[in-house]
């Protein structure tokens, strides 16, 4: 594997294991309901806005033409304000156990969407990489399962957690190119600047009404790694994936983050460790592989050119 490429698949696994971090952290947030789900997406995105502009003045200045400027703003609706804002509410309004299945649904979504967009092959290979990458995130999830307390499922929480994959997958296809041009500082300092601006009308009555003297160091420490893990950092690594891998390559690697989840949750006595758990392990990790094996349209216009 080429170092470009090796970096590429780095920054989404380091990304992705930084979003399987935040279910156990973010669960262990919203437990006292002093922090509101909307507050914690607010401080996520406003905070992260911040620690953006802050990396950009030891970073080489960058000019974005107004071109870019507009497109940026889509990007930033498709990539973090429909995307978060829609699992928000999905996850609110239907049973943790669904939001999570629903997550499965990005690699097909991507995998759909760059094949009508961007002319990429859907190979067997790529096909039976997804198949059996799902099916080890819903095994491990299944296996996870616990009776939610009156939290059933619901069709339009399931549709809203869908919109947001959807948008996500939106974002990884379209954006593809705009993403090679800007540096990960550039393009997300002004992505969360656009969200930050989106948000904060809806929600700024909420933050003002949040009782920020209760919060104690635990809570404190977790919203800390929410905003800087979970977010900053994320957000960092995912333009470097998604400017070197294929767009259906780097959306495999959502499926990481019910693993990690899994194995902070059973750090913390929450879950035990079993055979299914080690099979849906595999499966993950095989699909992967899998996916990443598979041939791109540039392998199969080449190997054309090469036999004519």
């Amino acid at each position: 594997m080429k170092i470009a490429g090796l970096k590429g698949h780095m920054a989404m696994l380091g990304a992705n294991i930084m979003w399987g971090f935040m279910s156990p952290v973010s669960k262990m947030v919203l437990v006292g309901s002093v922090v509101t789900p909307l507050i914690l997406t607010d401080m996520r995105i406003i905070g992260a806005t911040f620690l953006f502009w802050f990396a950009s003045l030891f970073t080489k200045h960058e000019h974005v033409s107004h071109t870019d400027m507009m497109k940026l703003f889509f990007a930033s609706l498709l990539g973090i304000v429909f995307n978060q804002g829609s699992f928000l509410f999905g996850v609110s309004l239907t049973s943790p156990i669904d939001a999570s299945i629903v997550t499965t649904s990005t690699p097909i979504l991507t995998m759909v969407i760059a094949a009508i967009y961007l002319k990429e092959p859907v190979t067997g290979k790529k096909v039976m990489g997804i198949f059996l990458g799902a099916s080890g995130a819903l095994l491990l999830i299944l296996s996870g399962q616990q009776v939610s307390n009156g939290n059933g499922s619901n069709i339009w929480g399931d549709l809203l957690c869908l919109l947001a994959q959807l948008s996500f997958s939106l974002y990884i296809v379209l954006y593809k190119g705009l993403i090679s041009r800007y540096s990960p500082v550039t393009l997300m300092k002004w992505m969360f600047t656009y969200s930050s601006i989106c948000i904060i009308p809806f929600s700024y009555s909420h933050i003002l009404a949040t009782d920020w003297e209760n919060l104690n160091y635990p809570v404190l420490g977790g919203i800390a790694f929410v905003v800087l893990g979970g977010t900053f950092i994320s957000y960092l690594l995912v333009p470097i994936g998604q400017r070197i891998l294929r767009p259906t390559v780097a959306s495999m690697y959502n499926y990481i983050q019910p693993i990690i989840a899994s194995i902070v949750t059973i750090w913390w006595g929450m879950d035990t460790f079993n055979i299914l758990k080690i099979v849906a392990v595999i499966l993950v990790f095989t699909g992967v592989f899998l996916v990443t094996r598979s041939r791109s349209r540039a392998q199969m216009e080449a190997d054309k050119k090469m036999q004519q």
